[in-house]
């Protein structure tokens, strides 16, 4: 009987397996970074063979390190970093370019020519999306109009698309499947999130052949299996990175968020079956679909540009703190940041405000005002931000926030979790284990293979290490959040104003 199953997260600069056992816990784990590639200014590509190669050979190597063949694993699950584009001959499996990593943003002169054109609300309206160079759609038309042959063969199904879960699922198969999940679909501009299917009007918009689009499957589903370990193992669980933490999490019902503090933060909402659409700059997503019968989970989705970030600043433009971890005993030195805050708008402020000219600024400063209080104003403007995000997600959806669960990096800094409970209301829980977006990925293909009977059977699985409760009250609350909306308001359009 099959004892584990294995996780393939395949991040951004770095693919990692990790093996899991039928208490939920990691038992192994490999990691291997691979090469960045940077053509131009904001230009940024992989190699599609190292995607793949690195995350063969890790999980080769945890496999190994185990001591276990491919009959000790009932399933595999795979989490990927999203909107990363692909293309490649259907015949040979031949890249027939570097993939188009999500941060890239060649593509944002044919954005403003669709929002010019007023093609970006029919894209909204379908997609759930905003019109920008982040999601694949427009990727995958620059690589057909500038790959030299690219659209005609594209026309003539020799080639084929896909975002990085559909080229892994490619080679594990040894290019018997082309498929993708619905959390990844939902990402690319072309999925209809509520007809659920690839959408004619976008694809004949941007030009896209529809024969090079992989098949949508569910993201708890046996899709394909592999022989790359000898007998052959079932791929049951597939989802976008930030879609698999949120399961990780165990945020099954509507009305559970979490978020994950890296050097950004994602805040992802579960809002039940039915999609809410958002006016505020919010991201409507499918979050999963659990078998083909089943209907779609969706979720709202707000961007931080600076979370951790901030503490790096800290760390290596300030030198107030030598290691990021001593953000926190700084920031404790003081009781509160004695009325000084920081915007991090080092790169303009995402979500709910969407200004690319605003700036990073410390209001508030005072003579007796010191480093421990910038330290702690830092780790502040973390957790304000996260507020904004999750307060323009309440207005929007009507559901209200019960707890908020956390993940990634800086979720192990107690002091930021203890802040983020209080300027919430609610409480903020820390997971046993923080790997959640590979414990996601594990899930979903233990329901689909039977390793897991249930999702009752999974809340065993998802325990919470540390529960941190609010322990301030309303009117202090409020007044900390107003300190802060007023110092965003000083950050806007700085780098706009002719006389800033």
């Amino acid at each position: 009987m099959a004892k584990y199953v294995l996780a393939l997260d395949q991040g951004t600069t770095s693919s990692r397996a990790i093996l899991f056992d039928h208490a939920g816990r990691p038992l192994a784990t490999e990691q291997q970074e691979f090469r960045q590639i940077f053509p131009r200014d904001g230009w940024v590509e992989h190699d599609p063979l190292d995607l793949w190669q690195t995350q063969r050979d890790v999980a080769e190597r945890v496999l190994k390190h185990e001591r276990i063949g491919a009959g000790d694993i009932a399933a595999i699950g795979i989490a990927n970093q999203r909107e990363t584009t692909l293309l490649w001959d259907r015949r040979t499996g031949e890249p027939v370019y570097n993939a188009i990593v999500w941060q890239d943003r060649r593509t944002a002169g044919h954005c403003q020519r669709l929002r010019a054109e007023g093609f970006e609300v029919e894209l909204r309206a379908r997609t759930g999306l905003v019109t920008d160079p982040y999601f694949s759609g427009t990727k995958l038309a620059w690589m057909l109009d500038h790959v030299d042959g690219a659209r005609k063969r594209a026309e003539h199904g020799e080639l084929a698309f896909g975002t990085v879960d559909s080229w892994l699922v490619w080679q594990l198969t040894e290019g018997r499947r082309h498929v993708t999940d619905v959390s990844n679909a939902s990402r690319t501009l072309l999925y209809n999130i509520h007809e659920g299917c690839w959408d004619p009007t976008i694809l004949d918009r941007l030009r896209i052949p529809p024969g090079l689009l992989p098949e949508v499957c569910s993201s708890s589903e046996v899709c394909g299996e592999t022989r790359l370990f000898g007998d052959p193992v079932p791929i049951a669980g597939i989802a976008g990175d930030q879609q698999a933490a949120l399961f990780g999490q165990g945020c099954h019902k509507p009305g559970m968020a979490k978020n994950t503090y890296g050097t950004g933060c994602f805040v992802l909402l579960n809002t039940g079956t039915a999609p809410r659409e958002s006016h505020r700059g919010l991201l409507t997503t499918v979050a999963w679909r659990t078998g083909r019968r089943e209907p779609p989970v969706y979720a709202m989705e707000g961007a931080i540009f600076v979370a951790g970030a901030v503490v790096q600043w800290l760390r290596d433009q300030l030198a107030l703190i030598e290691r990021a971890e001593d953000s926190e005993t700084l920031a404790g030195q003081v009781e509160d940041s004695h009325g000084v805050y920081l915007v991090p708008a080092f790169v303009g402020l995402g979500a709910p405000y969407w200004d690319p000219h605003a700036r990073g600024t410390i209001t508030g400063l005072t003579r007796d005002a010191g480093r421990a209080h910038i330290a702690r104003a830092a780790l502040e403007a973390i957790a304000f931000q996260t507020c904004d995000v999750l307060e323009t997600m309440r207005a929007e959806s009507g559901i209200t926030l019960n707890a908020l669960r956390a993940d990634g990096g800086a979720s192990r800094n107690d002091l930021l979790m203890q802040i983020q409970a209080d300027l919430l209301g609610v409480p903020v829980e820390r997971p046993a284990c923080t790997e959640t977006t590979a414990m996601g990925a594990a899930q979903l293909a233990g329901l689909a293979s039977g390793f897991w009977s249930s999702r009752d059977e999974l809340a065993s699985v998802n325990t919470v290490e540390r529960r941190f409760a609010p322990s301030i009250g309303n009117d202090r609350r409020k007044a900390m959040l107003e300190g802060w909306h007023r110092a965003v308001q000083r950050s806007l359009d700085w780098a706009g104003d002719s006389t800033g």
